[in-house]
């Protein structure tokens, strides 16, 4: 019984998809060597970003740059691919987690910097890691729909400041190795913005078409990843579990709709560990699946569409290429692209 989990998409596609790098790296020796002093109290030992989570390096914004920076930037490099004018938006959605405020929406900073015209409709989409994914198919809907004729969304995410506060938090003198482990997940995030123009295949030639896709949810484990901006606390080894077990669901009917001879799998980076066990659960060819959490971390609802943008090269025409996700709540969508 699929009901509205399961989605076609008629004539819309993706015309163009880019990306923005944070420019600090900042490697994991480094954030081992920020958290020294929690080690020497708690008797806890360095490295486990690296060896456990396989994340080598992510990156940071400078201070004082905003996440509708990055999503911006994004933007107009995704409108610059396109070919397109700006005042042929009409829908404008920015899938960010991080947040500069509450109150206006994200969407409407972005809508401005970009001067984008005042018949585009613009609003935050938030649903944890799979966002982007999720706009795609609002976008594609309203585009097969003929309520527009292009949309752009994007995604802007920092984690220096998160970062920093966990930092200094386990740096605490009150500070317990079961805080550590809490907190774990907050050190392997990353920074970047990311961007995607989506219009109709039939009038983009080389544009790449959203075939559809499915979604799958058990909510009953939206308590294991609560996050804010000052922290986020994850249960990592249940969330990974129930992550995979909804992941499985999700690609139930994967060899009726013909996905396992897909020619690439663009996951949500998240680890090594998440990586090879959904692999390993989905009966997917890791060679097929590229990586960028080792140097960029996890960058939230911005991973897929950063990973998909780097790998625009490795792709040809007519490839087959399934964007797969789980976000926190839990949520898990897969969604096929023809290239």
């Amino acid at each position: 019984m699929s009901g509205n989990a399961e989605f076609r998409m008629a004539d819309s596609a993706i015309v163009s998809i880019a990306h923005v790098d944070a420019p600090q790296v900042v490697t994991s020796d480094e954030i081992d060597k920020m958290l020294a002093p929690m080690y020497e109290r708690v008797g806890g030992q360095p490295g486990l970003l690296e060896r456990l989570a396989g994340i080598r390096e992510r990156r940071w914004w400078p201070e004082g740059y905003l996440y509708t920076d990055a999503a911006a930037a994004a933007g107009a490099r995704a409108i610059d691919a396109s070919g397109i004018s700006a005042d042929r938006i009409g829908l404008l959605i920015d899938t960010s987690v991080c947040r500069d405020r509450l109150e206006p929406s994200s969407a409407v900073t972005v809508h401005n910097t970009l001067d984008l015209p005042s018949w585009c409709l613009n609003f935050d989409l938030s649903n944890a890691c799979l966002g982007f994914v999720n706009a795609l198919q609002v976008a594609g809907n309203m585009v097969d729909s003929g309520q527009i004729d292009y949309a752009l969304i994007v995604d802007g995410e920092g984690s220096r400041a998160l970062q920093q506060n966990t930092i200094e938090r386990l740096n605490n003198s009150d500070a317990t190795a079961i805080d550590m482990l809490s907190e774990f997940a907050s050190l392997t995030l990353g920074s970047g913005g990311a961007a995607a123009v989506v219009g109709r295949h039939s009038e983009n030639p080389g544009s790449h078409r959203i075939v559809g896709g499915i979604a799958r949810a058990d909510t009953s484990h939206h308590d294991l990843c609560v996050g804010t901006m000052e922290k986020m606390r994850t249960d990592s080894k249940v969330l990974l579990d129930a992550g995979l077990d909804v992941s499985e669901i999700a690609w139930g009917d994967a060899d009726e709709f013909g996905w396992y001879d897909a020619d690439s799998f663009i996951f949500h980076q998240v680890s090594q560990v998440h990586t090879s066990l959904l692999c390993e659960r989905l009966g997917i060819d890791p060679d097929k699946v590229p990586l960028t959490f080792p140097f960029l971390g996890n960058v939230g609802p911005a991973s897929i569409p950063i990973t998909l943008s780097r790998e625009v090269d490795s792709l040809t025409a007519g490839d087959k290429v399934m964007l797969l996700g789980i976000g926190s709540g839990i949520n898990a969508s897969a969604m096929e692209l023809a290239w």
